[in-house]
């Protein structure tokens, strides 16, 4: 008999186990799942669902979660709920299991005054930034079956370093717009807060959330590159600051008033130098839009599409 419930203390080893069996292309360890869902500061432990067998053991999971603290100022978006992942054990599927538990996630963001709910865009513990057709066509399928639809399809990509060599233009790029007043560096302790605020205002609070909480976490400043203008911080660039994960690229970001002046590229090449002199084999990351200037431009430098998503989005019945 399978009896449905709200996550208890004890659960995370049978929740780690079940997601490796069934979410193979995004494993997890036990120490990821604590820290990105247990000790999230907007985790509720009524958002994440659970159905367990007739021996307690976990056979399937929908977790949904919404804004308890803002990610910024004191926006906590109200209308809007996530889900960032959910699973179900193979021999349980096909019996309404996380059709139940998908139902029931519904219910507790809408109880909560959530009209939108996302799959799974989440921030800032996002695992994927939404659902992997390809690998996961089920999942997709259950997606829509449950009413949700795509809003847009962002790609991850990859890079080798093995063979990395930046181009020699790109020196002469820097050296003609060092001549026109801009300064390539490090950050130090007195950007921080600049960066940050750059970051959250310019882009995403997000990134700046990875900014500061990479440091707090050890992020060493050499990871992160910054441009400026005759004085004024117009970009930034960084490896390291999720999850402490020195291969994992991001956030990067140039003023869109300074595009057109290459400035992007050569932070991004001297990013690439930079983890290559610490021995990293590889460049990666998760989430960019396959059509906007930052997909051209890695695509140019060389990055490899690796992974499609799709975003996913249910709306209030109307």
């Amino acid at each position: 008999m399978i009896t449905y419930r709200t996550y208890q203390s004890g659960d995370e080893a049978g929740l780690v186990r079940l997601w490796n069996r069934c979410l193979t292309k995004d494993l997890i360890t036990s120490v990821r799942f604590r820290n990105l869902v247990l000790l999230d500061a907007n985790f509720d432990p009524q958002g994440l669902r659970v159905a367990v067998d007739g021996d307690n053991r976990v056979v399937g999971c929908v977790y949904a979660v919404r804004r308890l603290l803002p990610m910024h100022g004191t926006d906590l978006e109200p209308e809007n709920g996530w889900i960032p992942f959910f699973f179900a054990a193979p021999e349980v599927r096909r019996q309404g299991v996380a059709s139940r538990l998908m139902q029931e996630a519904v219910a507790f963001l809408r109880e909560q005054g959530r009209k939108n709910i996302f799959f799974a865009s989440y921030a800032p513990n996002y695992i994927t930034p939404g659902i992997d057709e390809k690998n996961y066509p089920a999942g997709y399928a259950f997606l829509q079956k449950q009413g949700f639809v795509r809003l847009y399809s962002p790609i991850a990509m990859d890079y080798s370093l093995v063979d990395y060599e930046a181009p020699a233009d790109i020196e002469v790029l820097k050296q003609q717009r060092i001549a026109e007043g801009y300064t390539f560096g490090h950050a130090a302790d007195g950007d921080l807060y600049e960066v940050i605020q750059f970051a959250n205002d310019v882009f995403n609070p997000d990134w700046g959330r990875a900014i500061r909480e990479g440091v707090l976490q050890g992020l060493p400043l050499d990871s992160i590159l910054i441009v400026r203008d005759n004085g004024k911080l117009v970009g930034f660039c960084l490896h390291g600051g999720y999850e402490g994960i020195k291969e994992r690229f991001g956030p990067f970001g140039v003023d869109p008033g300074q595009q057109g002046k290459g400035l992007g590229k050569i932070l991004l090449y001297d990013c690439l130098t930079n983890m290559r002199a610490q021995g990293l084999h590889g460049a990666w990351f998760l989430w960019t839009g396959e059509t906007t200037n930052a997909g051209y431009l890695y695509k140019k430098v060389g990055f490899s599409i690796t992974r499609n998503f799709h975003v996913m989005k249910l709306s209030a019945p109307s």
